[in-house]
């Protein structure tokens, strides 16, 4: 599958090891950044850069990851065609792909640790939409309301 990953310098040390994670288990990893956790650096750039390259094809699937998830789910949830979540436990990122079509995974590097990080990455990458009428209308409603514009 074809991830893209990005982090500020507070996700640096956890992208890098779920990079690998990703690369070893036979993934196409492209790295949005950022190159250190020396320099600080804002989280909405990263987020975004993996967000239009999900939106646009490029990726089949991005993941985030920022101190504490937050700002990255929130930037890349901007994107239309972006369903992003922050998931700190593998029963969300399965069940987010399975009935929400989530595409996007953001995680907080300031809050779980490197095993279970690698457990939900693994669960996300696993999972697929379900495809179920139920969560088809559902989906099909985020669609819609992605669109809307309220002043």
């Amino acid at each position: 599958m074809k991830i893209q990953i990005g982090s500020d310098h507070a996700g640096f040390g956890l992208k890098t090891l779920i990079a690998g994670f990703l690369s070893k288990a036979g993934h196409k990893v492209s790295d949005s950044g950022a190159g250190s956790a020396s320099v600080p650096v804002d989280y909405p750039d990263f987020a975004a850069a993996v967000a239009r390259a999900v939106a646009s094809g490029k990726a089949e699937r991005g993941i985030v990851i920022c101190g504490s998830g937050v700002g990255a789910c929130i930037t890349a949830n901007k994107f239309k065609g972006v369903r992003a979540a922050i998931c700190h436990d593998t029963y969300s990122a399965r069940q987010g792909v399975e009935h929400d079509d989530m595409n996007v995974l953001c995680l907080g590097a300031r809050i779980i640790g490197e095993e279970p990080a690698k457990e939900i990455t693994a669960a996300f990458l696993g999972a697929k939409f379900s495809g179920e009428e139920r969560h088809l209308r559902r989906l099909n409603k985020v669609k819609k309301y992605e669109g809307e514009n309220f002043k």
